[in-house]
């Protein structure tokens, strides 16, 4: 009998399983996903915050190396992607393999599903969340939010001076690109094929005539593209790259600048037809349209600081209007899009111009689950808190009486 037991012990599969469940490491994941957040607020001041979240909450990488001031920390640490991932896994096998299932604790094990659901929830938002914004000056509609970090080519046929169909090569087959690659998009839909080079996350469009061009710059009509660094704020980078536009043989059309800085398209005629080629922020399109009827911005006296922030709006459903106020904090949910209030413009235009308001517009399917785990954390927490009251209680009543 002695013997079986030891055996028991010495099973390589309950050790593992008794350290993917175990306290310690839960522990251990705790204080981890603490420091790789502070950590990673502080590095956001000189990064930013996209290039923040990228680096240590994304699931590309395993490892982070950790900067401050310019200064790397010589540390090397694993992603808190990773660790959350781990700490899910701890947390699902220790709820269901280690903690004890009966009524005096099911206060603790609410409480456990309840953090279950806020990682459950990180790891939605993580992968299937978008944030954009929609710009709308005041007796205007719009139903396109445009994202703020990811660049896509569009090569628009223009029908009578007309946007008619749109072809689009998407963020994936370009955000993986370095200034020195070459990639060749093959458009099936249309007569020529697209060559992009150079292709850069901010960059200027400058003249040769201000500025000598830069190394691995190439000239195009006098113009190159002048690389700058990311900045901080990641939805103020303007993408740019090189195209050449090829026939099907392989033949050059054309080779061309593009630039989210440039005010209009390049054109490009081909076999009688007409195109438009831009790149640009991704857009996606509303379920609904929105109609900003009028815009209010009010500051404390004296300061700049805002006091009220809102805008007045018709949302257009087929043929149903309904009027929303959306102030600040007050945001507007509507079939999975929530619709903050993020700023307005222009803000030095003088009196009586038309004012724009700009709405952060995020779709999340798990917009709400932070807000749901926490009650059911409290739910847990208080049912657990209560009967251990209750018997503490009962104790002492029986002990006096």
């Amino acid at each position: 009998m002695d013997d079986t037991i030891a055996k028991k012990s010495r099973d390589p599969r309950k050790r593992v399983l008794d350290f993917l469940a175990g306290f310690h490491l839960a522990s251990t994941l705790i204080v981890l996903l603490g420091i790789l957040t502070w950590l990673g607020t502080l590095e956001q001041v000189d990064m930013g915050l996209f290039e923040v979240k990228k680096k240590y909450f994304s699931a590309s990488t395993f490892w982070v190396v950790p900067k401050y001031n310019g200064y790397t920390i010589p540390l090397i640490l694993p992603n808190a992607y990773w660790v959350g991932m781990l700490f899910f896994l701890n947390l699902s096998l220790g709820t269901i393999f280690k903690a004890r299932w009966r009524p005096a604790t099911m206060g603790i094990l609410i409480a456990h599903f309840g953090i279950l659901f806020l990682l459950l929830g990180a790891f939605v938002t993580q992968h299937f969340s978008k944030r954009g914004n929609m710009a709308i000056t005041e007796g205007e509609t719009s139903d396109v939010a445009q994202d703020y970090f990811d660049h896509v080519i569009e090569v628009t046929e223009l029908v009578d001076g007309k946007p008619a169909k749109i072809n689009v090569v998407e963020t994936k087959y370009l955000s993986d690109l370095d200034p020195e690659d070459t990639r060749l998009f093959r458009m099936k839909n249309l007569p020529f094929d697209l060559k992009v080079q150079e292709y850069r996350v901010n960059a200027r469009p400058v003249s040769t005539a201000e500025k000598p061009a830069q190394p691995g710059s190439a000239v195009v009509d006098g113009y190159f593209l002048d690389p700058r660094e990311p900045a901080v704020d990641a939805e103020r980078n303007l993408g740019g790259c090189r195209l050449t536009v090829l026939d099907k043989k392989g033949e050059t059309l054309g080779a061309y600048l593009l630039s989210i800085a440039s005010f209009y398209p390049v054109t490009v005629r081909v076999e009688e037809k007409m195109y438009a080629i831009q790149i640009a922020k991704s857009s996606w399109k509303m379920p609904f349209k929105v109609h900003l009827t009028k815009f209010t911005h009010e500051f404390h006296p004296g300061t700049m600081r805002p006091k009220r922030f809102e805008s007045e709006i018709e949302r257009i459903e087929e043929e149903q209007t309904e009027p929303v106020l959306i102030k600040m904090n007050e945001p507007m949910r509507r079939e999975g899009f929530t619709f903050f209030q993020a700023s307005w413009g222009p803000q030095d235009g003088p009196p009586g111009r038309k004012l724009f308001s700009v709405f952060e517009v995020v779709r999340n399917p798990a917009d709400k689950w932070p807000e749901y785990s926490l009650y059911i954390v409290a739910a847990g927490l208080l049912l657990q808190f209560s009967m251990k009251l209750i018997q503490f209680i009962i104790q002492q009543t029986k002990r006096n009486g």
